[in-house]
């Protein structure tokens, strides 16, 4: 075969061990937004603050176990629990094993998506503003669950009702549906409308689909670390605010730095404090304080307890909304048991991934995307490629590419946007001869995901026999031949 030369060599021959590290969607879009121009908004650029996420890390998949132990206390009390669950109508069938049967919605693609909000109550003019705005991807295949949190304070353009921050989304669709600015409603409909709006701004800033909300009312947590008699909580530094000393006996230490256990209120105060060294302590002090409710409410002492229990569903009934059926929460729990201790976090903040950046809008302080404002196409692209389809992790078949043309640098860059999308790439070389038309070689015959999706990511079906027993296969599960039909479209 005379090659036009012989600069096809391996792309990296080390496994990809990215693939295992990594989580994504399946149902992922990545539109390539263009910035969008508005002159009445002045965007200045400033230096980010840094964002610490330690306490975060678990406080979506703790939240999700919250409002999913109604799965396990259904005999409790099955009236309280209708009133956080506003899916389709539970039945007391719910967890029975037919039931169980049937998927989550998402889990086919072997990802359920579930949107956190957290809303504290303590801004009385807008109480229903949602502070802790998070999605928790839970990979149902592997057994893990990636966070990727949602700066409230993020300038983002809502269809058909304008410019707001991320925390004021759900709200604006209750209100869009209620027809008045009216807080706090507990009309489902209304907070279903919070919910799609919600789901709507989200996807279009992560690329990701969400399978199911929850939101949750702060101001609640004092009432549940009091029933579950304290918290554990390592505050990393001393927390003074003078304007709520009056709450603290008229001490503005709210918190000293160090592990200690808090009661209801002293957990309230901690997380309702407006002093933060950064516009995201906050978040991160209610983020560390829901985990660790969520670890004290998971263990034995609270289960074998029925006074316990039931003052939680009140507490739930009370302050806990989710759009999840009673039946989709006892399926998810029992996902969920199997992942929270396997959890990652995707920073979008810090270098060398600083995606999104603060600024001021129309005298505002606000966070936009590092690329321009309203361009999430760089944080979507992120997210893609730092997330691994499941059912790929899953297999991790080994793909080889061969050029088979004369044309150099084929099989590099097929190899390359290949491994971009997460495949198991073991690199690319020169084919003995050439072929005619690109041909995929399913040489293992078990990575039937794989298979599908190199079928179709390529337009063609593939094979299980080499066209040439010379060929050095290295290994590999699936052998791709690139062949004149791909030279020829590269040329013209």
């Amino acid at each position: 075969m005379a090659h036009a030369s012989t600069e096809e060599t391996n792309i990296e021959n080390a496994p990809n061990t990215a693939l295992m590290a990594r989580r994504t969607p399946i149902d992922m879009s990545l539109p390539g937004d263009e910035s969008i121009s508005h002159p009445e908004v002045f965007i200045k650029q400033s230096k980010w603050r840094r964002v610490r996420i330690a306490a975060t890390a678990s406080v979506a998949v703790s939240l999700v176990l919250a409002i999913t132990l109604g799965g396990l206390f259904l005999s409790q009390d099955y009236l309280k629990l209708h009133k956080v669950f506003r899916g389709d109508a539970p039945t007391a069938d719910a967890l029975k094993p037919t039931a169980a049967a049937s998927l989550l919605k998402g889990q086919s693609s072997g990802r359920v998506n579930v949107l956190v909000l957290g809303r504290d109550g303590s801004d009385h003019a807008n109480p229903d503003v949602t502070n802790t705005v998070m999605v928790a991807s839970i990979d149902t295949i592997n057994h893990t669950t990636t966070l990727m949190s949602v700066p409230s304070n993020l300038w983002v353009n809502v269809p058909n009702t304008g410019l707001m921050k991320m925390g004021a989304v759900w709200q604006s669709g209750e209100f869009n549906f209620l027809n008045s600015k009216t807080t706090g409603s507990t009309d489902p409909k209304a907070i279903a409308a919070g919910f799609k709006t919600a789901d709507q701004t989200v996807s279009q800033v992560l690329g990701v689909n969400i399978n199911y909300n929850v939101v949750v009312n702060i101001q609640a947590l004092q009432q549940m670390v009091d029933t579950v008699g304290g918290i554990t909580v390592n505050v990393p530094t001393e927390l003074v605010d003078p304007t709520m000393a009056w709450q603290n006996g008229n001490n503005p230490v709210l918190a000293q730095a160090g592990t200690q256990t808090m009661n209801g209120k002293q957990a309230y105060l901690y997380v309702s404090s407006k002093e933060t060294t950064s516009d995201f302590a906050r978040d991160q002090r209610q983020s560390q304080v829901l985990s660790a409710l969520v670890d004290k409410m998971m263990t034995a002492s609270t289960y074998s307890s029925p006074s316990e229990i039931n003052s939680l569903l009140d507490t739930f009934g009370n302050n806990v909304s989710t759009d999840m059926s009673l039946s989709d929460a006892g399926k998810l729990y029992k996902v969920v048991q199997n992942v929270s201790t396997n959890v990652s976090y995707l920073d979008m903040t810090d270098a060398p991934n600083q995606l999104i950046v603060t600024g001021n809008a129309n005298g505002q302080a606000v966070d936009i995307p590092q690329a321009g404002l309203f361009n999430y196409s760089a944080i979507k692209q992120y997210v893609a490629s730092q997330l691994v389809n499941p059912f790929l992790i899953k297999e991790n078949a080994k793909v080889l590419v061969l050029n088979g043309t004369d044309v150099s640098g084929l099989a590099t860059t097929m190899g390359s946007t290949l491994r971009a999308d997460n495949y198991n790439v073991l690199g690319a070389a020169n084919a003995p001869s050439n072929v005619a038309k690109t041909t995929l070689i399913d040489l293992n015959k078990n990575d039937k995901y794989t298979n599908a999706s190199l079928e179709q990511k390529l337009h063609l079906k593939s094979v299980n026999k080499l066209p040439n027993k010379s060929i050095p296969t290295d290994g590999a599960d699936f052998v791709i031949i690139i062949g004149d039909n791909e030279a020829n479209t590269s040329q013209n």
